[in-house]
């Protein structure tokens, strides 16, 4: 395995396995990696023949007060991960190597950014987008692997690509949970025992989603409002939104119908958390 940390080393690495004819498989992530950036990289050794993972924890998709500068970066332990996994090459760039000078040019999806949490990051997905963009051009991968628990992120990235005409697939792995349902994030690990018991309301919350959905009911406050009343049995949760949007558009419902996608965004302690499930209800 190779640790390229800069963006020519990685560029002609890929070049060479290209030359080969190898398919390229690129995981982008911050590092920090657990189980579920390991499925990811699962899922590219899987179907690739030649993976790349960046580690790079981008500052421009954080906003003031956010948690850049404690954001967890063991490094040694991820490229030890990464090495078992059967990675090929892990670019990690300096910050100085991604935005050399001041960036002045920024990729912008609109519409699809507006609500979940783009309503409370309202510069986050620029930096998502625009990072992921700029990694796009240096790996050149065919396919590109990213996690469901990021859905607003999947479906931002996935238009980009589309809209830009990028020369690569995206594909979307299923969220990876732990045993009491709660996603699986590096920013878990910020939890006390106490926080970590209330977060587990978050996948309870979007079970009950589902299960009222199967049951018939198409109100979306209706479930919505049970939702809530799930989450309140937490003490130390502090609920940012709980949404049911079209899957595709991101759009706020008030009936179900088609395939939705519910999502949750929550506070406990300094630590935010997000989950989501799709649930495809047919047409009504």
């Amino acid at each position: 395995m190779e640790v390229a940390k800069t963006i020519e080393l990685v560029r002609s690495l890929v070049q060479a396995a290209r030359s080969k004819g190898k398919k390229v498989g690129f995981v982008p992530t911050m590092g920090a990696l657990h189980i579920g950036h390991i499925s990811l990289i699962e899922a590219a050794v899987k179907n690739c023949d030649f993976v790349v993972v960046s580690i790079f924890v981008n500052p421009t998709q954080f906003g003031p007060g956010e948690d850049f500068e404690k954001y967890p970066r063991p490094l040694d332990a991820d490229l030890k991960i990464c090495r078992k996994a059967g990675v090929d090459v892990v670019f990690v760039p300096t910050p100085d190597q991604m935005y050399p000078s001041e960036n002045l040019t920024w990729v912008n999806v609109e519409k699809l950014t507006e609500s979940l949490c783009g309503q409370f990051r309202p510069t986050h997905f620029r930096g998502v987008t625009t990072v992921c963009a700029k990694l796009f051009n240096i790996v050149a991968p065919d396919v590109a692997f990213f996690g469901q628990k990021d859905a607003q992120q999947a479906v931002v990235i996935k238009r980009m690509v589309a809209d830009l005409n990028m020369p690569l697939e995206i594909v979307v792995c299923p969220t990876v949970r732990e045993s009491d349902g709660l996603a699986v994030s590096s920013r878990n690990k910020y939890l006390t025992e106490e926080q970590k018991k209330d977060a587990a309301y978050i996948y309870k919350s979007l079970q009950k989603c589902r299960e009222m959905i199967e049951a018939g009911t198409t109100d979306t406050e209706t479930i919505i409002a049970e939702m809530r009343k799930m989450l309140s049995q937490a003490p130390s949760i502090q609920i940012e939104y709980v949404s049911i949007v079209d899957a595709e558009t991101l759009q706020n419902l008030d009936r179900i119908i088609g395939k939705v996608l519910a999502a949750v965004a929550v506070r406990t302690g300094p630590t935010r958390l997000i989950d989501n499930i799709l649930v495809d209800a047919g047409k009504k």
